[in-house]
């Protein structure tokens, strides 16, 4: 079950490995950073609107018909990514990549997360980890990858290929997934309840969507997830040439480099969400806020090319961290009655950063020529939201 939710994550996670893209289509089409940014900023909006949408769909209908729809819509937006370039159409791009690859992306994300949570009532944090692990580790396969294919069959060809190989991975995967049936507890777990070694811990409560709105601890995890998005998705989206021109490796390197991204983001994902089971959601997330707030106001003065890396590495491992963490603390607040759906609703955060993030970053080096500024404004995102999760009492 672990397997196959990795399967569809591991292909929707190629999005983080846009940045390899970015380069080679502004020289081919001669395009602006904006220009292509769009495409990735719509994506992730799509993503989150289609992951709130959805939402119920998923609980209804199980994650087997929901996680095909998403191959379905993944893979035909990739493959006509490639006809976008073709005709050298922007708009065609947007909606391709950006619309139809969006909606595949939300519904695949949520569909395997809440099946998992399931899974694994005794570690949530781990469950979320594991499920949501591929996402983060996929731009360390697909960023070389893509790289290659593009030098070796150009960027349509490269997209219709990887359209193809996404449908056909996730679709296999999708046939196994399942939800487990009402009340299901681990057989192991089960004995060391029965024997009083070990307790179930108890929901804050069990409501569903309609009622989980209309709580100040929903919109606290909101806020939460857009500040941490927003900050890491903004990295994700320039990584590539940010890497190129602030410490000056090869397209080649950084495309290396994008892909150790996401080895950590996987790694952070379930290190993090693994964690927070022992620390407590609350206590992993103010560590989050609190150290990404250094680190962002570090990053522009740092020239040694290791270091960069590594504080880049730290980011990408936190940005993980957030978003496996986030459905087991809904889980902790609002119980499993419907947590897919209310974190399809949560995930709209993560399309509004989507749109935020990549904009500001590319749209302040357009305009100043450095990425420096809008990393110091970052760090102060950070502590904002820090001081926002310390007073608010969401927890």
């Amino acid at each position: 079950m672990a397997l196959s939710a990795v399967g569809v994550h591991i292909c929707i996670g190629s999005v983080y490995a846009w940045s390899v893209y970015v380069k080679p289509i502004q020289e081919q089409m001669n395009w602006t950073l904006t220009d292509v940014t769009i495409s990735f900023s719509v994506a992730i909006f799509f993503l989150g609107l289609s992951a709130a949408l959805m939402g119920k769909f998923v609980e209804k209908n199980g994650p087997r018909v929901s996680a095909i729809i998403a191959a379905s819509l993944f893979g035909l937006g990739t493959a006509g990514s490639g006809l976008a370039i073709m005709m050298e159409s922007k708009m065609l791009l947007y909606f391709f990549y950006g619309v139809l690859g969006g909606c595949g992306l939300g519904i695949g994300y949520i569909a395997p997360v809440s099946t998992l949570v399931k899974w694994f009532p005794d570690k949530r944090g781990m469950a979320t980890g594991l499920a949501i692990m591929g996402f983060g580790f996929a731009s360390a396969i697909w960023g070389p990858t893509i790289k290659i294919l593009i030098e070796s069959v150009g960027i349509s060809n490269t997209f219709f290929i990887l359209g193809a190989s996404y449908f056909v991975i996730m679709f296999a995967s999708a046939l196994y997934l399942e939800k487990p049936e009402e009340g299901y507890l681990p057989e192991k777990f089960q004995k060391k309840i029965d024997e009083g070694k070990k307790t179930l811990k108890k929901d804050l409560a069990s409501l569903g969507l309609n009622e989980a709105v209309k709580t100040p601890r929903f919109y606290g995890l909101w806020l939460m997830l857009f500040i941490n998005v927003t900050c890491g998705i903004a990295i994700i989206g320039v990584a590539s040439p940010l890497l190129q021109e602030v410490i000056g490796i090869s397209a080649i390197a950084a495309a290396a480099a994008v892909g150790l991204m996401g080895i950590f983001n996987g790694a952070g994902r379930i290190f993090w969400a693994s964690l927070s089971d022992y620390l407590t959601r609350p206590v992993v997330y103010i560590i989050f806020f609190l150290t990404q707030a250094i680190a962002f106001y570090i990053l522009p003065s740092v020239t040694e090319i290791v270091v960069f890396q590594m504080i880049l590495f730290f980011i990408m491992s936190c940005y993980g961290g957030g978003f496996a963490s986030i459905p087991a603390y809904i889980g902790d607040i609002f119980g499993t009655k419907e947590l897919g759906a209310i974190h399809g609703y949560i995930l709209t955060a993560w399309a509004a950063a989507g749109l935020v993030g990549p904009l500001i970053i590319s749209m302040v080096k357009d305009s100043t020529g450095s990425y420096s500024q809008t990393l110091y404004v970052f760090a102060g995102f950070f502590l904002v939201a820090d001081k926002m999760s310390v007073n608010a009492r969401i927890y």
